[in-house]
């Protein structure tokens, strides 16, 4: 599909995130305005509540827009979201007849403040990278033990905090947690010393369910995508997470982007999961393209000075995808319901650059990085700004977005001894 054209003409530069064939949905506000639902074009934002006031946007359900949050629209289901990807289509395309009526509505982007686009009903997260997988399995067991066996059958996930998803720009506090190193006899209470970032993308479930669903029904009920920062206090981690996995570690934040990048934007990027080592078993069998070819990179910014590119990847490494996920999630009977957040787990790639970590990038911290700077990174430190980005690439055009943005404040001072 090539460039469809806009009246907002910095829509229609083939670099920009966010052309007429991206329309992403957010949630703004500007000044002491109240947050509201819009969606981007080009450089600016069309404020959906005055749209739907004014009749532009009607789709016969009532107001969806009289809310700070896209999930009104997300119970909908299907029909709807093609329905209002359509009109806002129409809205904003080159000849439109309504544009003199639209543009009063447009709000430039540099003037917003973002929010979180939808309330979080559950966060769940997976473990479905497989070079992640085995590069961490490596660390820790070797590489003959690296995959757990029950790796390669079924999309491996824990149960995460929905509270602490937070919209990117959000400063993230390095944790306390309880820390135990190999030579000490008793574990301390201390600041993480090895805070990490995880490069994820997070697929938000806009229908609801009520016992198990096939790949092909959980692929309609996903409303959209994000990037997702899982930050991860690996130090912490390593001493909970015998025997039932992460706690702690992951309940710090979980950053995401401030625009949700519709399945519909997407379509034409779908491609095909990795050949598999194991058959499926049914419930679980790859029905078709699922994954999507999204250029993902992550730089690190020290306090003060330039950013440095330190990961190169693409979410089409995958093992599993967000619809198998999510189909995987219901197999036990777990109602899905609109608002859930599925991480993807950690996108890496099969060469040192496109590691998506940096428990991965400095191997543990035997091998720091070397930043444009000439600062040296094993983990994180405080005053570090880690950037996602993301993007797929069309004919003409560009899909981005928005970038998942974070810097780590130090700890604060010990909360026990007051």
């Amino acid at each position: 599909m090539p460039l469809m054209k806009s009246w907002v003409e910095t829509a229609n530069a083939p670099d920009h995130p966010f052309p007429l064939n991206n329309l992403p949905y957010g949630v703004f506000s500007v000044g002491d305005a109240d947050p509201r639902c819009g969606v981007a074009i080009g450089d600016m934002i069309l404020d959906c509540r005055e749209a739907e006031e004014a009749g532009l946007i009607d789709m016969g359900t009532g107001p969806l827009f009289d809310v700070p949050f896209w999930n009104e629209v997300m119970e909908e289901g299907p029909e709807l979201w093609a329905k209002l990807r359509a009109r806002l289509t129409e809205l904003l395309a080159e000849g439109a007849e309504e544009q003199a009526q639209v543009e009063p509505m447009l709000v430039a982007a540099k003037d917003a403040v973002m929010h979180l686009p939808f309330l979080v009903a559950e966060y769940t997260d997976f473990y479905a990278g497989k070079h992640h997988a085995f590069n961490v399995g490596t660390m820790f067991r070797g590489p003959e033990n690296a995959l757990p066996p029950n790796w390669l059958h079924i999309p491996i996930g824990y149960n995460g905090r929905a509270s602490s998803v937070v919209v990117s720009g959000t400063p993230v506090r390095r944790p306390w947690g309880q820390l135990k190193s190999p030579e000490h006899e008793k574990p301390a209470f201390l600041p993480c010393r090895r805070f990490d970032l995880e490069l994820e993308m997070g697929a938000i479930v806009g229908t609801g369910s009520d016992g198990p669903v096939t790949v092909d029904e959980a692929d309609d009920m996903i409303f959209g995508y994000v990037l997702l920062n899982d930050w991860s206090a690996r130090d912490i981690q390593a001493w909970e997470y015998q025997p039932l996995g992460p706690f702690q570690a992951k309940a710090t934040a979980t950053t995401i982007s401030p625009w949700i990048v519709t399945k519909a934007a997407l379509e034409p990027f779908r491609t095909d999961c990795p050949e598999r080592e194991v058959e499926l078993l049914p419930h679980l069998k790859d029905t078709g393209p699922m994954l999507y070819d999204i250029d993902l990179w992550v730089s690190l910014a020290p306090e003060g000075k330039p950013a440095t590119v330190i990961s190169n990847t693409n979410y089409n490494e995958m093992y599993y995808s967000a619809a198998q996920q999510l189909a995987h999630h219901t197999t036990s009977g777990c109602p899905m319901n609109p608002g859930d957040l599925l991480g993807s787990g950690t996108v890496s790639g099969p060469e040192k650059g496109n590691r998506g970590s940096l428990l991965e990038l400095s191997w543990g911290g035997k091998e720091p990085l070397t930043l444009d700077s000439g600062d040296q990174r094993s983990f994180l430190e405080d005053g570090d700004t880690l950037t996602l980005h993301g993007a797929a690439r069309g004919e003409g055009y560009t899909i981005g977005f928005g970038d998942c943005v974070g810097q780590i404040l130090p700890a604060l001072e010990n909360p026990y001894e007051r």
